[in-house]
């Protein structure tokens, strides 16, 4: 099952008082900030019993395509990581 933005606007409005206009600018401006903290201004977002979110820098490599074998270079690139908190973790398994 895939819980999209939608889902989780619905899911605030259903869970408070908020409208459903109002659930929306409140999850807009939620991920706003952990997009600027993280991307922007490269700093690790931690939530308190769910995990952090931080920038990873990946080397430059070599790639091969599994099809025709063919060799190349993937640049180097930054990747969003996500490390769960004990307590997810704990839920997970």
């Amino acid at each position: 099952m895939n819980i999209t933005k939608k889902d989780i606007v619905k899911m605030i409005k259903d869970e408070t008082s908020m409208s459903l206009s109002s659930s929306r600018l409140f999850f807009e401006k939620f991920l706003g900030i952990i997009k600027e903290e993280s991307f922007i201004k490269n700093k690790t977002v931690k939530i308190s019993g769910f995990g952090s979110f931080k920038i990873k820098s990946t080397p430059k490599r070599l790639g091969r395509n599994p099809k025709t074998k063919d060799s190349y270079i993937i640049n180097p690139r930054k990747k969003l990581s996500l490390s769960a908190s004990s307590k997810i973790r704990n839920l997970i398994n």
